[in-house]
Order: structure tokens, then sequence, then C-alpha cells
């Protein structure tokens, strides 16, 4: 079984649609949305739409959200991979089947959505953010890295039963990429769409690119 998770911070507005799209896709009880500390309903809107709600008491960031959707899926008798996708539509359900295609066809452990940069509605910073840390990602672990950012992503459940992960923040999915290439595990990536409207980001850019640093220079 892959289990889709849907880290969620006040996600209310968008979550009727993505899960309405992706219960088009995969089944309704292979969804759980993690809602990290909502103020706005966003765990109810999950639970009227009828599909499993882990629940964070306080906002404790995007990484502590899938670390403990990671933590749910240990405790299933049987998953063979999880798929991480945002819940502000960003990311496009119907571009799922891409990530099952390279996993159960391809033999991929991991697998990237790869966000077109150039000629895209990527906003110019997050597009210079993009190219600035995927080369230094690909430069520390000797792979050509075509977005270290991506939350849209296929993890092997190999991967999450072997790789051992402490940020609470966005750059718990840098970290995760770092060790799954330090173990050997076969990365692979598949074009996605870029959208951005006007949602607004919960990411704090400053602190994120410190913790980023750090996390880039550590030695595992």
């Amino acid at each position: 079984m892959t289990v889709v998770l849907i880290p969620a911070f006040n996600a209310a507005a968008t979550l009727p649609e993505l899960l309405s799209r992706l219960f088009l896709v995969v089944p309704r009880e292979s969804i759980c949305v993690i809602d990290d500390g909502s103020t706005d309903g966003t765990g109810k809107t999950a639970e009227s739409m009828r599909v499993r709600v882990l629940r964070h008491t306080t906002n404790r960031g995007k990484g502590a959200a899938l670390k403990t959707g990671f933590q749910f899926l240990r405790t299933l008798t049987r998953y063979d991979a999880a798929v991480t996708m945002d819940a502000d539509l960003q990311h496009v359900p119907e571009e799922l089947p891409l990530f099952l295609e390279a996993r159960f066809q391809r033999g991929a452990q991991l697998v990237i959505g790869a966000r077109r940069r150039r000629n895209s509605t990527m906003p110019l910073h997050r597009r210079a953010s993009n190219c600035i840390t995927s080369f230094l990602v690909s430069a520390r672990t000797g792979q050509d890295i075509l977005d270290s950012q991506s939350g849209f992503r296929l993890i092997g459940s190999e991967v999450i039963e072997s790789v051992d992960l402490e940020a609470d923040g966005y750059e718990l999915e840098t970290e995760l990429l770092l060790k799954a290439a330090r173990k050997g595990f076969r990365i692979e990536f598949v074009p996605i769409s870029t959208i951005y409207g006007g949602e607004q980001s919960h990411m704090i850019h400053w602190s994120t690119t410190k913790r980023f640093l750090r996390l880039l220079f550590k030695e595992y």
C-alpha cells in the first residue's frame, strides 16, 4: 500500500478540492492529513471528508508533521511507500501516477517531483533559492539533484525505516535527501507542474536558510 501524507497548517480552504481530486487517483483510506496545530478547522475539514487525521495541538513545523506521519506508517502491518504533498494546491494530484510508475516499474526508492524553473510562475526569489540549494545539495551528494526543495515526493518504506530524521522545519526534506543519498538509495526525478498563486508561504526564509546551511555542512 502507498500512503499519501499531507502536512497541513491552516489549509481548510484548499483541502476540499485537493482531497476530492485525490479520491479520483488513490483510495480514500490511503490518505492521511497531519493537522499541524491549525486554527481554521483544517482537521475537522479533513475528517468531514472521511480521511485519517493526525493532530498536533500546536504548530510544530512541516518537518515535525512529516515525522508524525512517518511514525504512523511504522505502526502499519504493511506499507510500500509514502507520497508526500502539500495542502495548498501547488501539487497536482493527477500527477501522482508519475511517482508510482518510477517506484513500481523502475525500482526508484526516492522519487522527487522536479519543478520547471525557467519560464514558469515560480517567484523569482523561490527560483533563485531552488537553483542555489539544488546546486549545493548536488555538490554534497555527488548526484545531479534537479529540485532539492520539492515537497511532492515518493519515499520508499526502506528509506523511511532506515533514515533517522531530526529537523522539524522545511529543511527536513533536504535532510532526508542527503541521508538517503549517503545510504545509496536510488533517487529519481519526475517532471511536475509549477503552480504558484497568491497563497501565503509559512516558510520563514532567513531562519530556514540558516538551518539549511547547518544541515548541509553537518557530518553524518
